[in-house]
C-alpha cells in the first residue's frame, strides 16, 4: 500500500489555542477561543506569509519533510 500525494501541496495557517481548559463534565479539552477551529489554506508559502503579515499575525514556518520514495516491485514480496 502506498500513500498518495493528492492535496499535499497546500500551505496551512493555523491559530494556536490561547487558553485551553478542561471541561469538568466530560474531561475534554475546550477553549473559548474560536480561532483555534480555523484553518486557512494557501496555494503558496508566499501567499500565506503575506496574509499573516497583512493581518499582523505572528507566524512560524514549518517546512514539509522531503519524502523518501523506495520503489519496489510486487514480486519482491515473494522473493525474500
Amino acid at each position: 500500500m502506498q500513500s498518495g500525494l493528492g492535496k499535499s501541496n497546500k500551505w496551512i495557517l493555523e491559530y494556536e489555542i490561547n487558553d485551553p481548559t478542561k471541561n469538568p463534565l466530560m474531561g475534554w479539552e475546550s477553549s473559548n477561543d474560536t480561532y483555534s477551529e480555523l484553518k486557512l489554506k494557501f496555494s503558496t508559502k508566499e501567499l500565506a506569509i503575506n496574509y499573516a503579515k497583512k493581518k499582523k499575525i505572528d507566524f512560524e514556518i514549518i517546512e514539509p519533510k522531503k519524502r523518501r520514495i523506495v520503489k519496489k516491485s510486487y514480486a519482491d514480496n515473494f522473493l525474500k
